[in-house]
């Protein structure tokens, strides 16, 4: 009887499923259209543009106890709905100070034993020529 060797099968299944999970997580953004064009950190602005300076939002809270059950820690991070509106309020941010659009859009997220935080930031621009 032969027996087949099914090793590198489940290795290439679990290697396409882990590259799947490996890259940025939790997108931004799932195509939302804001009022003004938001770029996230590698996506260029085609157009001439004026910088109007850095805009940002951040918070840091308290972890529940629902987020560390038995000194684990379990709900962490934010998901895509919180991200785009945290987005949107980096929108509102820059259009406050008269910006078309916001690039370079960078997520950062962090965790300690305490605490967990957030920070969401880009660089508010003004199109020129129009």
């Amino acid at each position: 009887m032969n027996k087949i060797n099914n090793a590198p099968i489940l290795f290439s299944i679990i290697a396409i499923i882990l590259s799947a999970c490996a890259g940025s997580g939790i997108p931004i953004s799932s195509n939302t259209k804001y009022p003004i064009e938001v770029l996230y950190d590698n996506q260029p602005l085609e157009r001439p543009y004026s910088e109007i300076g850095v805009v940002e939002i951040s918070s840091e809270d308290s972890l529940t106890a629902d987020q560390t059950v038995d000194k684990r820690m379990m709900y962490r991070g934010n998901d895509a709905k919180t991200k785009e509106l945290l987005t949107a309020k980096l929108v509102m941010k820059a259009q406050k100070i008269g910006a078309d659009a916001i690039i370079n859009v960078k997520y950062k997220y962090y965790t300690s034993v305490n605490k967990e935080g957030y920070m969401l930031s880009g660089l508010a621009v003004r199109f020129r020529g129009e």
